[in-house]
């Protein structure tokens, strides 16, 4: 047996995405005594400024939204009780197709091997044993996200480490309820157009491939209230109108795809932790 205490490591795009994708495990397993670690690989500089202005529009100031969101990121892991924040510091590169996707120091553009090998020292120190990141595509196909999860695979062999390994994803059941309640709370919405309800058939998984089932519904309240500290950003704004019960109705159980595991834990399970203790 050995006194290091099992821990999560969860690598995010942005700041924000630790508390709307796995805000509830990081929680959840804070409590029950494992060291979560986030490793936040973008400055989220070309998140929301004030009034909502955006990238591009006349008062965006990029590095002032950064210093924002990193304050922004360090009450949402008060909120969580993170062990460890660990931030990466590449400029954020927008949604793809944007400028920024090209610029000098985005992380879309800086090589895999670099920052693979940056994470991979992070894994060495602290030796996770359950690591959490996106699927190929990043879920929806931002490029920041495709990043991570691209940096996160290469860096787990960089560092010749054998963790449990899982990509977030979400049931396209809860999808579809998730549509619903948009509907819901916003009346005036216009019908949607067949491409994009297409589209979004598309994300997630049908309920029968998800291998991993989380029950966070007693920490829905720190995850809405990590939201809420992310309260720049105009799309968390929808998730907060909801007010705390719904969303715990709605965000009560978080999802995964478990890709690497050697521990032969049969799914599906309801502990990313499964066969690890």
């Amino acid at each position: 047996m050995t006194d290091r205490p099992l821990t999560l490591m969860a690598v995010h795009a942005h700041p924000d995405d630790e508390a709307t994708g796995t805000g509830g495990v990081l929680a959840r397993y804070a409590a029950e005594g494992i060291r979560t670690v986030l490793v936040t690989c973008t400055d989220g500089g070309c998140g929301d400024g004030p009034g909502g202005v955006k990238p591009g529009e006349p008062g965006h100031d990029p590095a002032a939204v950064a210093s924002m969101r990193r304050q922004e990121l360090e009450a949402s892991c008060e909120v969580l009780k993170i062990s460890d924040l660990e931030t990466l510091d590449y400029a954020d590169s927008g949604m793809m197709g944007w400028q920024g996707n090209d610029a000098p120091g985005s992380f879309w553009r800086t090589p895999v091997e670099e920052g693979a090998a940056r994470l991979a020292e992070l894994m060495r120190h602290y030796r996770p044993d359950v690591v959490v990141t996106y699927d190929e595509n990043g879920f929806y196909g931002h490029p920041d996200h495709i990043q991570a999860h691209r940096i996160t695979m290469a860096a787990l062999e960089t560092a010749e480490l054998s963790p449990k390994v899982y990509w977030t994803t979400m049931p396209r059941s809860a999808m579809r309820r998730f549509g619903e309640i948009m509907r819901e709370f916003h009346e005036d919405m216009p019908e949607p157009d067949p491409a994009e309800t297409a589209a979004l058939a598309e994300i997630g998984l049908p309920d029968d491939e998800i291998t991993t089932w989380v029950d966070t519904t007693a920490f829905s309240g720190q995850k809405f209230d990590a939201l809420a500290a992310h309260a720049s950003q105009g799309e968390n704004i929808f998730f907060l109108k909801m007010g705390k019960e719904r969303f715990g109705e709605l965000m009560g159980m978080e999802t995964f795809v478990r890709v690497l595991d050697p521990t032969g834990a049969p799914v599906p399970e309801n502990d990313l932790f499964a066969g690890l203790r």
